[in-house]
Formats: structure tokens, C-alpha cells, sequence
């Protein structure tokens, strides 16, 4: 059982999104499509651990998306961009409180003038379509190419084992149209959480949750190839955790950074609901568990680089009021 604390940082027992999700029955194989969490999960210190490619400050809140005292809301894997005209996106799973996954099926949408705000609550986009199979939208990722804003998300599906990663296209981050060449990406279990990277001679990686087979097996991240990000083949493992099961699991949330020659792999763990590790690697398509460069206390956490060239870091998830943002400084 897990204890509903005081406050956001009360002594709470942690809990793992793959004990609540085990909870609940899903990690026996059911689809239950409502569960729910207590109100707040437990928080990780906000003094980052130390590491050795780079430092994590503390955090500070700089959107919560409830309306009010008495209707709690969360975000959970979410995405920022900043605009041609400078205004800031933020895109993310939401939810009333307590959190039930398999029922979020649209994205919370906001914007900013800058990182820290002040934010502006906008209408919801993209609310799942079941006609094409959606029964969720988790984890979207923007980016900007030739003139349009592509968002890539998980679709989810009927069939853990065949998830769909999802494209929709925009020209104003506001009005967003699925594309027609749906889905992107099958794969299991839960695929899901796509980010994507642009290699130096124009091809994109995108990278997902997975696990090394559709059924189960090792929590891994994988990469999908394209050069027009419509089509994507080559599905291979990036990176495997020694962990094995379906549900959750230690590999959630990749982003990946390249910086100085090296390429950087962030995972939620889920051990302990806010932490997040970081793997070095000289390319792009492989990284070992055995390189480690460090932790800090995140869930979902995405990278973000301002125009100015400054590096931060954000965190959000159930009971976590919002989103949170923190300073990242790299060593080296």
C-alpha cells in the first residue's frame, strides 16, 4: 500500500510507475483502461547526485495545469519547442488526479515567452482517435522542419505487443492533422515515448521504449531510420537494460544529446519514481549499461537548450504539481 503524504515532500513511500501498474493487474497482460494512484508519489531529493559529465541544479516549478486548489491535474512525459516567433510550446500527457494512464487522451498544451514563464494555458490537442486504433496519446516530441512542426507520439493500440508510434503535422503548433502514412513505428511492449535526432548527414533517429522482443524480455530503447521522417525502417536495440518484464520498466523516456563528439542517453529508470540516468557513447546506435555517467531526481525528463546556449533539464509525472525545471551545466 502505498501512504499519501502531507505535502509534495512528505516522507511518502516511493512507487514506481511498474508497481502501480502491477498494482492494478497490467503486468499480468490485462488491459484495464481505468486505475488510479494516491494524489502524491514520493519526490527524490532536489540535490542532484553527483556526476561525471555534468550537474543538475535545484528545480523550480514553472507550470502547474489545474485549474484549481480542488482539481488537481498532472503532466507527465511532455515536450518543449520554441517557436519561429520566439514564444515557447509545451506539449504533455495530463490528467485529473489520480493518475489513470490508459485514459489520457489528449495532450495539455501551454505557452510561455520564456522557459520560466509566465505560461498560458491553452486548449487540449490531439485527443485520441479510435477510429484509427488510438487508445491513448502518451509522449509527444516536436520538432520543426521545413517549415512544419511534426509531433511524434504513442498512439497505443489494442495489442501490447503491436503499439503505434504516431505522426501528426502542424504550421502553427495550434492545429494539428495526423498523417495518412500512420503509424510510424509497431513494436511492443507499449512502444512508446518516440524523441528524435538529426544525424549530420540529414538522416533522423527516432528512438522509443521498447523491449527486446514484442512479447517482453529486457527493457530496451530502440531506433527507427528515416530521411523524410514519414518512413522509417531498421528497427534495432540502442541500448538494453539487465532488467526483464513488459509493463514500465527502467528504459522510459529516452532523449538522446550530442555534444563535444559524444552522444548522451537520458532514461527515466522508474527506480524510484523521480530519477533519471545518463549513458555516454561515442555513437549514436549503442550505449552500455556499463556507462553510467550519472543520475539526478527526474521522471520524464527532457533536455532543453535556450538560444543563448544555457542547458536545463525538466521533470514532471503523476502527484508531481506540474512541471519542473532545473539548470544543467556540463563538465568537459
Amino acid at each position: 500500500m502505498i501512504s499519501e503524504g502531507k505535502g509534495l515532500l512528505g516522507r511518502e513511500f516511493i512507487a514506481t510507475r511498474r508497481q502501480v501498474l502491477r498494482g492494478v493487474g497490467l503486468a499480468t497482460g490485462a488491459l484495464v483502461g481505468k486505475f488510479a494512484v494516491p494524489r502524491l508519489l514520493a519526490q527524490a531529493s532536489s540535490d542532484a547526485k553527483e556526476a561525471s559529465g555534468f550537474k543538475v541544479g535545484a528545480f523550480t516549478s514553472i507550470y502547474d495545469p489545474s485549474v484549481s486548489g480542488k482539481k488537481r491535474w498532472y503532466i507527465n512525459d511532455h515536450t518543449f519547442i520554441r517557436a519561429r516567433d520566439g514564444q515557447w510550446h509545451l506539449f504533455g500527457i495530463t490528467h485529473r488526479e489520480p493518475a489513470k494512464a490508459m485514459e489520457e487522451r489528449f495532450f495539455a498544451h501551454a505557452t510561455a515567452p520564456d522557459l520560466f514563464g509566465p505560461w498560458t494555458k491553452q486548449s487540449s490537442v490531439l485527443h485520441f482517435d479510435p477510429a484509427l486504433g488510438e487508445t491513448v496519446v502518451w509522449a509527444p516530441y516536436v520538432l520543426f522542419h521545413e517549415g512544419r512542426y511534426y509531433m511524434f507520439y504513442c498512439g497505443g493500440g489494442k495489442d501490447h505487443a503491436k503499439y503505434h508510434i504516431h505522426l501528426a503535422t502542424s504550421a502553427d503548433l495550434f492545429r494539428w492533422t495526423r498523417h495518412p502514412a500512420n503509424p510510424m513505428v509497431v513494436d511492443g511492449f507499449d512502444a512508446r515515448d518516440p524523441m528524435v535526432l538529426k544525424q549530420d548527414d540529414g538522416q533522423w533517429i527516432l528512438y522509443y521504449a521498447a523491449t527486446s522482443t514484442p512479447q517482453g524480455g529486457n527493457h530496451t530503447v530502440k531506433a527507427a531510420f528515416s530521411h523524410d521522417l514519414i518512413h522509417w525502417s531498421q528497427q534495432t536495440e540502442v541500448f538494453r537494460d539487465a532488467e526483464t518484464g513488459t509493463y514500465g520498466g527502467p528504459t522510459e523516456s529516452p532523449f538522446v544529446v550530442k555534444r563535444n563528439g559524444k552522444y548522451y542517453l537520458f532514461v527515466c529508470t522508474n527506480r524510484g519514481y523521480n530519477e533519471t540516468a545518463v549513458y555516454e557513447s561515442d555513437t549514436p546506435l549503442r550505449w552500455d549499461a556499463g556507462k553510467l555517467v550519472g543520475r539526478f531526481p527526474a521522471h520524464a525528463a527532457e533536455v532543453i537548450q535556450t538560444p543563448d546556449g544555457k542547458w536545463y533539464v525538466s521533470r514532471a509525472g503523476w502527484g508531481q504539481r506540474g512541471v519542473h525545471v532545473a539548470g544543467l551545466v556540463w563538465r568537459g
